[in-house]
């Protein structure tokens, strides 16, 4: 056996690819397992800590993309102090903005590694492999497997449409770059797994949230590649599409048409359903940051700002939340328009972060929109996967875009491992 002195003497060569190769079990498993990620998240801190370069740390510290989360999580902590709940509740409330601070430690840890394309394409392949199990559970319906919901083998259909879109979109981005360089025969796998993508999503399981991200992804897609142009056939092929999906697709229609109903039954005060109670929490919302503008109720304060508001009242007022459906109002509810301020000037900064051209790039701006718009109706940033989605992605996305900025600066060659394969 190795003496104990040696053991720890190669501990630092150790430690860097083992978090690598742990960032690539955390992106496999996001779509799977809510424990295992948790497990393995607390495992690549153990792992990339001991590791990390201080100085590529104090830069991305410095910089806005990696410096605005960590305002964001000690304005949470301070925002304890003027909260008018208990301490258990400001500690609950305070927990969901940790997961920020990996942010900067992702940044930092891929700014130097050589690994982090592993990542994506850990989460690609575990994706592509629930595409494949729910397929299979939609044509063979008596697999024995316990389901959540049809043509759901995990987790939630809202989940599942998301991640679906994500991988349709990178996908679509390879696709129409062989196109538009005419090469069409090796463009073609790439659409036509685009489509089973698409597909499951029109026709399986999707949620109203997918749509609207969709909508703002193929806007996005066609500026990126034709600028006005594109736009303008961004704008006709979605509507084209989107005609024709909810044309051939039962279950979509029934999906928008059950929307249309529950609005209008909210409009008339005669029902309480999903879409009620949403824009009652919207509403309720929004009188609680009118009431403390500036710093908030404080953090951990929204449970209880919709238990007041609730008590006496009847029908979708009567409802007591724990979420305004909206991570705006979820953050400036606690901490006011200052923390809404930092929240909207972090996801600019991730915006900018990927402003180049190249896959990397795009993917990371789908990350960026992906929850920016989800965030409209929902506080995804506060729901474990999609929090954690979007602080392994950004962070993975964002290591490997100043790792190759870096190399530039520097006059070096263009780093191969920074692009992905297909984008070749």
């Amino acid at each position: 056996m190795e003496k104990p002195a040696k053991l720890r003497g190669r501990w630092p060569s150790i430690l860097p690819p083992l978090a690598d190769w742990l960032a690539v079990a955390v992106a496999v498993s996001l779509p799977w397992s809510t424990s295992a990620t948790g497990i393995l998240v607390v495992l690549w801190l153990l792992a990339a800590l001991p590791a990390l370069d201080r100085s590529a740390m104090r830069r991305t510290l410095a910089s806005a993309a990696g410096g605005l989360p960590v305002v964001l999580v000690a304005l949470a902590a301070v925002g304890m102090l003027w909260a008018d709940v208990s301490w258990s509740e400001r500690v609950g409330g305070l927990s969901p903005f940790h997961r920020f601070l990996f942010i900067p430690l992702l940044l930092a840890r891929f700014r130097r590694s050589e690994h982090g394309a592993r990542a994506l394409w850990g989460f690609f392949a575990s994706v592509a492999v629930l595409l494949v199990f729910s397929w299979a559970l939609v044509f063979f319906p008596k697999i024995p497997w316990r389901s959540p919901s049809f043509g759901v083998p995990v987790k939630d259909y809202i989940l599942q449409s998301d991640e679906f879109l994500i991988c349709a979109f990178v996908l679509l981005d390879v696709a129409v770059a062989r196109g538009c360089a005419g090469r069409w025969r090796s463009a073609a796998p790439f659409f036509a797994l685009a489509l089973a993508f698409l597909a499951n999503i029109v026709f399986v399981a999707t949620a109203r949230t997918t749509l609207l991200v969709a909508a703002a992804l193929i806007l996005l897609l066609g500026w990126r590649r034709l600028r006005f142009k594109g736009l303008v056939g961004a704008v006709l092929l979605f509507s084209f599409a989107g005609g024709a999906a909810a044309l051939e697709s039962p279950y979509l229609r029934m999906r928008l048409s059950n929307s249309v109903a529950e609005f209008e039954a909210w409009r008339k005060n005669d029902a309480v359903n999903a879409t009620a109670l949403h824009l009652q929490f919207l509403e309720e919302a929004v009188s609680f940051v009118a009431t403390a503008p500036l710093i908030g109720h404080g953090t951990g304060s929204i449970a209880a700002q919709y238990r007041k508001q609730a008590q006496g009242e009847t029908g979708a007022a009567g409802f007591a939340s724990v979420n305004p459906h909206n991570q705006v109002l979820a953050v400036a509810i606690q901490l006011g328009l200052l923390g809404a301020a930092v929240l909207l000037a972090m996801w600019v900064a991730h915006f900018m972060l990927f402003r180049g051209s190249g896959l990397v790039n795009w993917i990371g701006i789908i990350i960026v929109t992906d929850n920016v718009v989800s965030s409209l109706v929902n506080s995804h940033l506060f729901d474990f996967t999609q929090a954690w989605f979007y602080v392994f992605g950004l962070g993975v996305t964002g290591g490997l875009v100043l790792r190759r900025r870096d190399a530039e600066k520097a006059g070096l060659p263009a780093l191969s491992h920074e692009s992905s394969p297909i984008a070749a």
